[in-house]
């Protein structure tokens, strides 16, 4: 089984910048490019050459280093299709289901609207992790700027689907407000106790909380729990539909 080399590493005022590598085909991806400075350095140490970029959406923190990465190193840069001409120095569009050849992994492409309208996540299955941008987060979700909650709902139960033993990498160091912020929906759920103390510890030794796993995240996620009765029964929604659940969370969260 070939092996998936990863390098993840912060950037910008919170922000992670993430680097796969292929040893044995000699292919390294950025996914998205945050900071071109930062994944240059990377790079560099690690004497890896750039040779793909993988963008989940068009905003600014993803993609601002598109450029300035393309002209260093010639890479060739991957995006959602329906951002297309959001997407700075895009060479290639992709969209769900499209499959990506990298080295001797395939991955996949995941169309993840709501965060944004054309946002994608990309599903490594041989390597078992998924690069999933602002969509979700460890304990948490991506504001809804462009989509609606029924929308991002959906896209967040496709990622729910995936393998439970898949890594999750999200963009940007969330979790201890995250944290903070679920137990104020399920103060009795154990394991998210446990894992706020985890992740304060973490913090405090300015050490990442990220990637995750999706089984944790399904065990501690408000935002992959509105059927949860617990949670339902805290917001007043018993018998509401998931999706709206969901919206209610949201929009706790965006006044939190």
């Amino acid at each position: 089984m070939p092996k998936l080399e990863i390098e993840q590493f912060a950037c910008l005022s919170d922000n992670y910048g993430v680097l796969i590598h292929d040893p044995e085909a000699g292919v390294t991806a950025s996914i998205d490019a945050p900071d071109a400075k930062a994944i240059l350095a990377r790079l560099e140490a690690k004497g890896w050459k750039l040779t793909h970029l993988l963008v989940t959406h068009h905003h600014s923190d993803h993609t601002g280093g598109n450029l300035q990465l393309k002209e260093a190193t010639g890479c060739t840069i991957i995006g959602p299709k329906g951002e297309a001409e959001r997407i700075p120095g895009i060479d290639v569009d992709v969209a769900e289901g499209d499959t990506i050849k990298f080295g001797t992994f395939e991955i996949k492409v995941i169309e993840t609207p709501g965060h944004t309208l054309g946002h994608v996540a990309y599903f490594i299955p041989a390597a078992k992790v998924a690069f999933v941008g602002d969509t979700m987060f460890a304990m948490g979700a991506g504001r809804i700027f462009e989509g609606n909650a029924e929308m991002m709902w959906k896209s967040l139960q496709k990622l729910s689907r995936l393998p439970r033993d898949t890594e999750i990498y999200c963009g940007h160091e969330y979790t201890q407000s995250n944290a903070a912020f679920a137990l104020t929906l399920e103060p009795d759920n154990q394991a998210l106790v446990n894992r706020a103390k985890e992740v304060d510890q973490l913090r405090k030794d300015n050490k990442p909380t990220l990637p995750t796993r999706l089984d944790r995240e399904l065990e501690t996620n408000p935002f992959l729990r509105p059927h949860v009765t617990a949670i339902r029964a805290k917001l007043g929604m018993l018998y509401a539909p998931d999706w709206h659940v969901f919206a209610a969370i949201r929009e706790r969260k965006n006044k939190s």
